[in-house]
């Protein structure tokens, strides 16, 4: 873990309604001992909260990178992905899908709506901390992602 007090944290918004799921990520991303600040929004409005800085998100930063399912009570992942898309400055943040779904019908959706990538959540436990340690290896350490402000 990066203990640097000169180096800012990596800002992720992790978009997710299912409680195991969350648990999981958490997991894995303290596993994997980054320098990350995490905010958690559990529907689409929330994320979308998040990211105008309303209700009670009026002080969370803006993320450097979206962890964002499809399957979202109150506002759909597609529907927050065309949202954040459509926006001048939001859409340079990346969005990596990361789904329970494999249909080919929701893969196209979501590289027709500029997802970043596309990732199927893993059923087995072990398959979910590998696949979330790939996804920190290559969007935390391998790209440089840009700053939106």
């Amino acid at each position: 873990m990066n203990t640097s007090t000169s180096a800012k944290p990596i800002e992720i918004l992790l978009v997710e309604d299912n409680p195991g799921d969350l648990d999981l990520m958490l997991e894995a991303l303290d596993e994997n001992k980054l320098f990350i600040n995490l905010t958690v929004a559990t529907d689409g409005e929330e994320a979308m909260d998040v990211l105008y800085h309303q209700g009670k998100h009026l002080n969370d930063p803006i993320p450097d990178l979206i962890l964002l399912d499809l399957n979202l009570p109150k506002k759909d992942g597609r529907e927050v992905l065309a949202e954040i898309k459509a926006h001048e400055i939001l859409r340079r943040i990346p969005v990596v899908v990361f789904t329970t779904s494999s249909a080919e019908s929701d893969i196209l959706k979501a590289y027709d709506l500029n997802a970043n990538c596309y990732i199927t959540k893993p059923v087995g436990l072990q398959q979910f901390l590998e696949v979330v340690k790939s996804i920190n290896n290559f969007w935390l350490t391998v790209v440089k992602l840009p700053r939106v402000d």
